[in-house]
């Protein structure tokens, strides 16, 4: 089995079908630490981008992993950087990219956005094919309490680098906006969107609630009230259909290839799933809750609960 586990998937993404996920940056290393981060608290916080894994060594995880899903006719709309931090960390980022042009699928990178102020970070995102950018907050107190921030990072230069990246972006580039519950948004809403407005191209504004367990226990999904404000804050601005909301369960259609240990431990790695979902990918592979149960007890899974929910999550190394 491969301990680095540097592809997973595919997973459902309900912005980008079927993604096979590149775990790019070691467990938990980022810019922030998001109080609603679904793969918990930031073990290394840092600013300085460096290397992880050699740009081939990537090529090949994503390779062979999209090889054991094409046996299985599991397709991959979507080649992703979804890592277990900051995407935008990795100084090879833009090598990978352009190395992995080779397999013929388009390439997005999920980033937080703390990073684009760099030009050198924006010329890598530039060739890939979709891109979402973080936008939680453009007022400096509540950027600071619900993304906790390296200490490094300056808001309005961030600010001002994605503006910068999205008016020379020539593909698909969407952002993403997370509400709570219990936090005091006032005129927040009015002015995301404003700023979202501004960018002009922006071909669509996410709206999404914690939908896995989060870093900090206080956090719960944000009210239908307040979602609706939002939504309609947001539309006001870019219009109804450049808004949607992210607040659905993406379902259980994860992929099965071939190595059920594999496929479990690597997906959770950093996307933690769902009871059901965990049913659904035993029954594609023919095996039973032994499994789970023995990853339990060899404390490589833990088990969580949230809103009414039981998901299931790998361990980090470095993790109690």
């Amino acid at each position: 089995m491969n301990d680095l586990r540097l592809a997973f998937g595919p997973v459902p993404s309900r912005r980008l079908g079927r993604s096979l996920g590149i775990n790019n940056v070691p467990a938990k290393t980022c810019t922030y630490s998001c109080v609603y981060c679904q793969v918990g608290k930031t073990l290394i916080k840092t600013t300085k981008r460096q290397p992880f894994y050699t740009p081939k060594v990537i090529f090949n995880e994503v390779k062979r992993k999209l090889e054991e899903a094409n046996v299985r006719d599991e397709r991959s709309d979507y080649l992703t950087f979804v890592p277990d931090g900051e995407p935008t960390l990795d100084v090879n980022l833009g090598d990978q990219i352009s190395l992995l042009r080779r397999i013929g699928i388009p390439m997005a990178v999920l980033t937080n956005a703390s990073m684009v102020f760099c030009n050198d970070v924006r010329e890598d995102l530039l060739s890939a094919d979709l891109v979402s950018l973080k936008v939680d907050a453009v007022s400096e107190g509540l950027w600071r309490r619900v993304n906790r921030p390296h200490h490094a990072l300056n808001l309005s230069a961030i600010l001002n680098g994605i503006t910068k990246f999205v008016r020379d972006f020539k593909g698909t580039v969407v952002s993403e906006t997370m509400l709570m519950d219990g936090i005091d948004y006032g005129n927040e809403f009015d002015k995301v969107a404003e700023f979202l407005k501004h960018l002009k191209r922006l071909d669509k504004a996410y709206i999404a609630i914690p939908t896995r367990p989060p870093a900090e226990r206080w956090v719960r999904p944000a009210k239908e009230e307040t979602i609706n404000v939002a939504f309609q804050a947001f539309s006001s601005k870019l219009g109804p259909n450049r808004v949607e909301y992210l607040i659905g369960y993406e379902g259980n259609a994860f992929a099965f290839t071939g190595k059920v240990e594999d496929d479990l431990l690597s997906i959770t790695a950093v996307h933690p799933m769902r009871r059901e979902a965990f049913n659904e990918l035993l029954r594609k592979a023919g095996a039973d809750w032994s499994v789970i149960e023995k990853f339990l007890h060899e404390r490589k899974l833990m088990e969580l609960d949230y809103e009414g929910n039981t998901y299931y999550m790998r361990r980090l190394l470095n993790r109690t």
